[in-house]
């Protein structure tokens, strides 16, 4: 069976080896900080490979000196949910074998007995739950095995928190939030990176002055990778298949995700996939159709509860208007109602994530193929 990735356009995974592109300065930037325990915040609108930056560094770093742990915090709802999944991710990265995870549980989680379960495969797949009680102070304990394990042992640890932004859903949420920052920060031996798909809860959570993670490290905006880069790309991945691309469709599927990673390379995989052996405009086309086809129940999920208000203001931006949404020209063209409802149709899609501010009174769609999709298929 073919591996996934021998295919030549990766796409709603981690991107790995030669389908991993550019990302050079964030690269050296984020192996740097892992090396010398710097925290990071990566900031991104989502589909841009912040994961798949995450983890080309982890396979950089040195391991014989640096353990990197990894929580997937996407379906955490309550802080025992948390601290459960960072003592897996903890032991998991620290110990090679099942008798060194027992023990690091039994010396490092003294206070509590944990209970492990095994999944199919024993030697990676496995769980702890602890027995907790919130008057022995339990979750402090956990957020310490970290810093307690790496001095032990003699070496550093790097903990990487993907979809951090959904600790801003649990209940007192901010409670918990300056508890992980209270240990966290005094912690010589270990350093986070957190990140996640939600760039308005992320931008929330370290950029407001009033919330405990504050300055808690160094933020990397990732951006768009170039379109010289991506066409580059696009052409010598068509060419080690045998198969050819024009540099100006190359160009257009750059343009048409607005080169956003995850899209520019789904795209690309069914031209790819269409084509015999030269592309034509046609291939193209027909790639985009099946790119919408595939989003098109999220977007419908996205869009129909929507107020008429609010898809209105879609359509403005989607047709061009970033600012003025003020201005009485475009409150009639669009029909936005009254000036006085444009801050709380803006707030309201941010909320859902369906639009984000890219500069001072300034806002764009979040996901180019929704707006694509809208023009199309919607407003057509």
């Amino acid at each position: 069976m073919a591996d996934i990735y021998d295919r030549p356009f990766i796409f709603g995974v981690k991107v790995e080896g030669d389908n991993f592109t550019d990302r050079v300065e964030e690269t050296k930037t984020l192996l740097t900080n892992f090396t010398y325990g710097v925290n990071t915040i990566i900031i991104s609108p989502r589909r841009m490979g912040k994961t798949s930056l995450v983890e080309k560094v982890r396979t950089l770093v040195d391991n014989s000196k640096i353990k990197v742990a990894h929580i997937d915090a996407f379906g955490l709802r309550c802080e025992i949910d948390f601290v459960n999944a960072l003592a897996t991710a903890v032991v998991k990265a620290t110990s090679t074998r099942w008798e060194e995870w027992m023990e690091n549980a039994k010396v490092f989680l003294s206070r509590f007995v944990p209970k492990i379960s095994l999944g199919q495969d024993p030697l990676n797949d496995f769980s702890i739950s602890l027995e907790y009680n919130p008057a022995n102070n339990t979750t402090e304990e956990v957020l310490q095995l970290p810093e307690l394990i790496a001095k032990s042992k003699g070496y550093r640890i790097v903990v990487c928190i993907d979809e951090f932004q959904q600790i801003g859903e649990f209940s007192d949420s901010l409670t918990f939030q300056k508890k992980l920052r209270s240990v966290w920060q005094l912690q010589q031996n270990v350093s986070y990176c957190m990140y996640g798909s939600k760039k308005h809860m992320m931008e929330k959570i370290f950029l407001n002055k009033s919330y405990p993670f504050y300055r808690f490290g160094d933020i990397i905006y990732l951006g768009k990778i170039s379109e010289d880069d991506w066409v580059k790309y696009i052409q010598e991945r068509f060419s080690a298949t045998g198969k050819t691309i024009e540099e100006d469709i190359a160009r257009e599927i750059c343009q048409l995700t607005e080169r956003y990673s995850s899209y520019v390379q789904q795209l690309a995989w069914f031209v790819w996939l269409r084509c015999d052996m030269e592309v034509v405009h046609s291939d193209l086309e027909f790639a985009v159709n099946r790119l919408l086809d595939s989003q098109e129940a999220l977007f419908i999920q996205q869009t129909e509860s929507l107020s008429d208000y609010q898809m209105n203001f879609l359509r403005a931006i989607a047709e061009g208007v970033r600012t003025g949404f003020a201005k009485k020209a475009i409150l009639d063209k669009y029909r936005l109602g009254t000036s006085a409802n444009i801050v709380r149709l803006k707030n309201a899609l941010i909320e859902k994530d369906l639009i984000e501010t890219i500069a001072p009174q300034t806002v764009e769609m979040s996901d180019p193929i929704l707006k694509l999709w809208l023009k199309r298929r919607v407003w057509r």
